[in-house]
């Protein structure tokens, strides 16, 4: 899938400005000249960075910030603002954009930018693939397993495990090697790691 940069202005010659700026860069781009237009589409997968001016006819940048983050689209977004409109601005990273532009943009400031959101977005994205892939192994081991598992990650011995729970060592080891073999990993560290990083448990 290729990478793309949103552009939302009112402005065509800025919409085209910042499409041959970003394209000279090897960057992708798509316009909107309104947050409706934007709102009408049904897959965001493709973008990997919105570029939004925060006073638009309509609906605001701000508010279409907003809406899209009650959509859960978690792409990142970099603000167009006038010097007036830095309060707005301010107030938009405080909602969860990534950063704002002042006008006149700077080619080099916003190129680096660009690539910051780009690269924010891979990393988000990498990120909810391995919690998804976390949640479907976890969703293939038994309740005894699950209960196990919760032994292991607190750094209790197979005997101990197998005392809180009134089974054999030996059947604890067996559900222990299952575990380990649907979570997909060979050592408790790598585990705990895992279920660290999908926010699971406190690593």
């Amino acid at each position: 899938m290729q990478e793309q940069v949103w552009i939302v202005d009112d402005d065509q010659a800025v919409r085209n400005s910042l499409r041959m700026l970003l394209k000279s860069s090897g960057f992708t781009t798509r316009e909107f000249d309104s947050a409706d237009s934007l709102l009408e589409e049904q897959d965001f997968s493709p973008c990997y960075c919105l570029l939004l001016d925060i006073r638009l006819p309509g609906i605001s940048g701000l508010e279409l910030h907003q809406q899209l983050e009650a959509r859960g689209v978690q792409t990142p977004a970099i603000f167009i603002t006038g010097h007036g409109d830095i309060p707005m601005a301010v107030q938009a990273m405080q909602q969860g954009a990534v950063d704002f532009l002042t006008k006149p943009l700077h080619d080099a400031e916003l190129i680096d930018k660009v690539q910051a959101a780009i690269a924010l977005a891979r990393e988000q994205r990498d990120k909810r693939q391995q919690e998804t892939a976390v949640h479907e192994s976890l969703a293939t081991l038994t309740d005894r397993e699950r209960e196990v598992m919760a032994g292991i990650v607190r750094g209790l011995s197979n005997k101990q495990i197998a005392a809180e729970l009134s089974i054999s060592p030996r059947t604890v080891e067996v559900h222990r090697a299952h575990t380990m073999e649907k979570m997909n990993v060979n050592s408790v560290a790598n585990l705990v790691r895992l279920l660290g990083e999908a926010g699971l448990i406190d690593e």
